[in-house]
C-alpha cells in the first residue's frame, strides 16, 4: 500500500510540475511545450491505470488526478488553439458560441460565425469533407486522448494513423452513399474506443 500512495504522490507532483511547465510556456518564459514531460506523466497514469484498485479511497483519489489532469489538458489544447489561431480569431469563435444560448437573435445577424459553431457544440459528430484543413483531425485526436485517459489507457494510434484512418474511411462512405462530406464521433463501447462514421447530405 505504501508503494501505491508512493504513485499517487508521484503522479499528483508530477501532474502540478507539468502545470507550472505549461504556465511558463504560455507566459513566454519557455519557448517550447513541456511534450515530453507531459508523455511521462501520460504513461504514468496509464501505469496506474492498469492496477487492480481495490481501495475506494485509492481509486477515488486516483480518479480526482485524473480529473484534474483532463481539465488542464482541455486548457492547454485550448490556449495552443489560441495561439495558432490568434487571440482575436479565438475570442469570435469562443463569443459564437456562448452567444446563442443567451441571445438567439444573434444567430440571424451572424449566421456564418454561429450557425455551424453552435450545431458543433450540441453535435457529438465532426464533420470531415475534402480539403478540410486538419482541424477536425486534431479534435477527434484530443477526444480519443481524452476517451483513453478515461478508461486509464493511453492511445492507442498516433494522430497521423488517425488522419489516415479517417480519410480512408471517409473515401468508403463516400462512394457508397454518394455524399460530399462524412461526419465521425468517438465512442466507447465494451471499454473499447471506437471510430464512428455516418454519411451527410449537404
Amino acid at each position: 500500500m505504501k508503494k501505491q500512495d508512493d504513485e499517487l504522490d508521484m503522479l499528483e507532483e508530477d501532474v502540478r510540475k507539468l502545470k507550472n511547465k505549461y504556465d511558463q510556456f504560455f507566459a513566454g518564459i519557455q519557448k517550447v511545450p513541456p511534450s515530453q514531460e507531459r508523455r511521462n506523466v501520460e504513461i504514468l497514469i496509464y501505469e496506474i491505470g492498469k492496477q487492480r484498485m481495490r481501495d475506494n479511497a485509492r481509486r477515488f483519489r486516483y480518479n480526482t488526478v485524473l480529473s484534474r489532469y483532463n481539465q488542464y489538458r482541455e486548457m492547454w489544447g485550448r490556449k495552443m488553439r489560441e495561439r495558432e489561431e490568434g487571440p482575436l480569431d479565438f475570442r469570435r469563435r469562443q463569443a459564437a458560441m456562448n452567444e446563442p444560448l443567451e441571445a438567439p437573435a444573434t444567430n440571424a445577424a451572424q449566421p456564418a460565425q454561429a450557425g455551424p459553431v453552435t450545431s458543433r457544440t450540441a453535435d457529438p459528430y465532426v464533420r470531415v469533407a475534402p480539403g478540410t484543413n486538419g482541424e477536425e483531425i486534431r479534435r477527434l485526436y484530443q477526444e480519443i486522448e481524452q476517451k483513453h485517459l478515461e478508461l486509464g489507457k493511453m492511445p492507442s494510434i498516433t494522430i497521423d494513423q488517425l488522419n489516415a484512418m479517417v480519410q480512408k474511411q471517409s473515401e468508403l462512405v463516400r462512394s457508397k452513399y454518394q455524399v460530399n462530406a462524412v461526419a465521425f464521433r468517438v465512442d466507447v463501447v465494451d471499454g473499447k474506443v471506437k471510430l464512428k462514421a455516418k454519411p451527410l447530405q449537404d
